[in-house]
């Protein structure tokens, strides 16, 4: 069995262009008390989230991702309200910025980590633009205050890396590991 330790409706989407049957298993883990420098710890997160679920499952392949949005050295999570969406547009608004995720797969005789990096370049971004999109509740939910699917919103000027990776899962990069490991064919 497949398993996808994860509550993310935007994971369980994205995964299921790859594996179409899986088991959803929430992680019982609590972030903010796993520490890494912030390039490895999406990928932290992820393993952690991980082997919380697999041992439970020890005989099954359970995956687990993690995906954070960094401008400047910060990291820029989810608004906890629309002032906070507000700050975080205004400060992506023309710049470019990673998208950082990390993944863990572990397998009754595997484990594979990866992390895999999307540099992101907003478009200038008005006020009126901000606000529109914060009144549709877009922000919401999305580390960042956007998601790159938003397509009625032109937020985004272009991307280096994966698409899907911004979304929250690097499905191409997920894809040629399951393909080595012959999940998938």
């Amino acid at each position: 069995m497949f398993i996808l330790a994860s509550s993310s409706p935007r994971r369980q989407e994205l995964l299921k262009q790859l594996i179409p049957n899986f088991k959803i298993v929430i992680p019982d883990i609590d972030e903010r008390f796993i520490v890494a420098r912030d390039s490895i710890l999406p990928q932290e997160i992820a393993r952690t989230k991980a082997y919380n679920v697999h041992h439970l499952y020890p005989l099954d392949f359970v995956f687990a991702c993690d995906t954070m949005v960094y401008f400047k050295g910060h990291r820029l999570g989810k608004p906890v309200d629309a002032a906070d969406a507000r700050r975080m547009l205004k400060l992506l608004s023309g710049q470019t910025h990673k998208v950082i995720s990390g993944y863990t797969l572990i397998g009754p005789t595997f484990e594979g980590n990866r992390t895999v990096v999307t540099c992101v370049t907003f478009n200038q971004l008005s006020n009126e633009f901000i606000n529109e999109y914060i009144e549709k509740g877009l922000p919401f939910g999305k580390a960042g205050s956007y998601g790159i699917q938003d397509n009625d919103f032109a937020i985004v000027k272009k991307i280096e890396g994966s698409y899907s990776n911004v979304m929250g899962l690097p499905l191409e990069d997920l894809k040629r590991t399951l393909k080595k490991l012959a999940i998938i064919f």
